[in-house]
C-alpha cells in the first residue's frame, strides 16, 4: 500500500523510537524510507535592554546545524541498513518545520508521513502548538502518527 515513507526526526528519544517503529512498518510494507530534519535557521538576534548577545555567526549556526542534521540522519539510516530497509536522508533549513515536513514528502514523492506526537493536551497543547498537528491540518498526504 505505502511505498515510500517520509519519517520526520529531531534525534530526541521520541523520535528514535519512531525512526525504530518506521523501520519495522517498512519491513512489513516493502516500503522504503527517507528520514527527513529540518533544520532551525538562524536565530534573529533581539536588541534591548536584557538582551543576550550570541557570539555565533549565521555561517557557524548554519554549519552546526548541518553537522548535526548529519548526524541524525546518518543514526537513523543505519539503523534502517542493520534491518535490510532501503533508506536515505533528506534536510533543508526551515522557520517553520511543518511545512517544511509537507514539502519534503511532496519533494521525494512520498505516500505516507510516519511520526511522532508529544501527546500534549490542555493548556500546554494549545500554547505550544505541535507540529504533528499542523502536518495533519495541512498535508494533502497521510500521516501515520505513532504515540
Amino acid at each position: 500500500m505505502f511505498k515510500n515513507i517520509l519519517v520526520p526526526t529531531d534525534g530526541s528519544e521520541l523520535s528514535a523510537s519512531t525512526v525504530a517503529r518506521a523501520i519495522t512498518f517498512a519491513q512489513e510494507a516493502s516500503a522504503t524510507l527517507v528520514f527527513f530534519y529540518a533544520q532551525p535557521d538562524f536565530p534573529m538576534p533581539i536588541y534591548g535592554e536584557g538582551a543576550l548577545i550570541d557570539p555565533t555567526t549565521p555561517e557557524q549556526f548554519s554549519k552546526a546545524a548541518a553537522a548535526e542534521a548529519e548526524q541524525i540522519l546518518a543514526r537513523a539510516k543505519t539503523s534502517a541498513d542493520a534491518a535490510g530497509v532501503s533508506a536515505r536522508g533528506d534536510t533543508t533549513v526551515s522557520e517553520v518545520p511543518y511545512e517544511a515536513i509537507i514539502d519534503a514528502a511532496e519533494r521525494n514523492d512520498c505516500d505516507l508521513i510516519f511520526m511522532a506526537s508529544h501527546g500534549r493536551r490542555g493548556l500546554s497543547g494549545f500554547l505550544l502548538g505541535s507540529e504533528t498537528q499542523k502536518v495533519l491540518t495541512h498535508s494533502k498526504i497521510p500521516v501515520l502518527v505513532y504515540r
